[in-house]
């Protein structure tokens, strides 16, 4: 097996409630108020999308604001990954990559282990490219039945891969700790049984004074539509006893998805990096995008007037002093590291 490779789980498609659009010449993230489910394939208008994208809506042009889905893993932190994130701009190579108390960074001297303080008080985030950044993994099914009209081992995922599935990343404050906090409680009340319990993600909107009350969008992961916690876990239940009765080991596969990902120091490729750049993290003075349609929370910029060259240039040699003292590179970008 390959060491410093870490084994993510296998994507079908992508979910999102965004997309990069060409504006002025410049690709620049878009905010939308519906899910979109994609293939991993782009043209020259973007991601194709994905066959189950029109098998969810109710018809053709309606509003996807919700998706049946379910969990591949019982452990809430394999399902969700979440991080402070921060890439090289030119590469798409993860640079820092911390949990809020430590980090692994990349710095001259090799990969380090070093304490990590959170953005708002981290000196190498101090130019805003150091984010919360999550990564959801679910299957999808199609028929999105109610717990009630499921039948034990029914199968409704999309393809019919059961160990396939699509991601939904995000940057956006609300969605990850909304997600965070279903997943736990989930898993808390099923007894552990989060892989057998049939869910919904759903897009939520709104206000807040940094939105200047305008709608945001986070997605939050519920019960379906008709279904109580008592059928949920009643059916999470006798599904694990038959999957026990066929010989299937769900505790194996979680303990297989842990292993694989402590493979890597990061999770993310540079092939990869390069898309989630262009599309969560944006140059500075470019519209936000968090979920690609409601972003962190960001200071207000200042209208006073417009920036002169020397301005930005003093400030990109302060964020690069800043870097230099923080990983000790006195150059301008860890991609000739």
């Amino acid at each position: 097996m390959l060491k410093g490779l870490a084994l993510t789980p296998p994507v079908i498609g992508r979910i999102a409630i965004g997309r990069v659009a060409e504006k002025a010449g410049r690709r620049l993230p878009e905010k939308d108020d519906e899910f979109t489910l994609t293939s991993q394939v782009q043209n020259k208008e973007g991601w194709v999308p994905h066959p189950v994208d029109a098998q969810l809506r109710k018809e053709p042009g309606a509003k996807l604001r919700g998706i049946p889905v379910r969990l591949l893993f019982d452990d809430p932190d394999l399902s969700l990954r979440a991080n402070y994130t921060m890439f090289d701009r030119a590469t798409g190579r993860p640079l820092c990559v911390g949990d809020g108390e430590s980090c692994k960074r990349v710095t001259l001297s090799g990969m380090q282990a070093l304490p990590c303080p959170s953005p708002a008080v981290c000196a190498l985030a101090q130019d805003g490219n150091c984010k919360p950044y999550g990564r959801l993994h679910v299957r999808v099914d199609v028929q999105g039945k109610a717990a009630g009209d499921l039948e034990p081992g029914a199968r409704t995922d999309a393809g019919g891969d059961e160990l396939g599935s699509f991601v939904f990343r995000t940057t956006g404050f609300n969605s990850i700790r909304t997600l965070s906090a279903r997943l736990r409680y989930l898993f808390a009340v099923s007894g552990g049984l989060l892989a057998g319990l049939p869910l919904e993600l759903r897009l939520r909107g709104k206000s807040t004074t940094l939105s200047h009350r305008t709608p945001i969008y986070y997605v939050d992961l519920t019960l379906r539509s008709g279904s109580t916690l008592a059928q949920v876990v009643a059916l999470a239940r006798q599904e694990r006893e038959q999957q026990a009765a066929l010989g299937l080991n769900q505790a194996a596969l979680d303990e297989a998805a842990r292993r694989g990902l402590a493979l890597g120091e990061f999770e993310e490729s540079e092939e990869e990096g390069v898309g989630v750049v262009e599309e969560f993290y944006p140059d500075s003075d470019a519209e936000g995008s968090g979920d690609g349609a409601g972003a962190s929370p960001q200071p207000a910029k200042d209208t006073s007037g417009p920036i002169s060259l020397r301005s930005k240039l003093n400030r990109r040699q302060e964020a690069l002093a800043a870097r230099a003292t923080a990983t000790g590179d006195p150059g301008t970008s860890h991609a000739t590291a």
